[in-house]
């Protein structure tokens, strides 16, 4: 993992040093998760992601997935050129964020009445006793 060797180095747009806050100014707002989650699913193009049941508006889904290329999470490739499409991702980077999507999809089934999530099938089940790390999804 990549350290920062001084304060020097954080981005001009930081509110501080903080590891908690510079995360947040990544992806700490109500829908970068879920562009993340979708990508951890393996959801690449743009109409996958703003066909999610959330309905991410369309506007709000460019500046995410954006956001997250310029934040070096995402790559984004050209699959057709007229009119041009894109394929997004994940860099080793936002693989890194796999842990963190799952703990909170755990912490959510545990605290959270109703709550789903994906098994191994891709079949929708109470998020209550399912296991991620048995083979269920994100």
């Amino acid at each position: 993992m990549k350290r920062r060797s001084s304060p020097e180095s954080l981005p001009a747009e930081a509110r501080s040093p903080c590891a908690v806050a510079c995360s947040l100014d990544i992806f700490g707002d109500r829908w970068t998760l879920l562009v993340i989650r979708d990508l951890l699913r393996g959801r690449r193009r743009y109409g996958e992601f703003a066909a999610a049941k959330e309905k991410i508006p369309t506007n709000i889904l460019a500046e995410r997935l954006a956001r997250l290329e310029a934040a070096g999470i995402v790559t984004r490739t050209p699959y057709q050129d007229n009119p041009p499409r894109h394929e997004y991702l994940l860099t080793p980077k936002g693989e890194g964020l796999r842990p963190i999507i799952r703990a909170i999809a755990d912490w959510g089934g545990q605290h959270i009445a109703g709550t789903r999530r994906l098994d191994a099938t891709g079949q929708s089940v109470p998020a209550a006793g399912t296991a991620v790390a048995a083979g269920g999804k994100l």
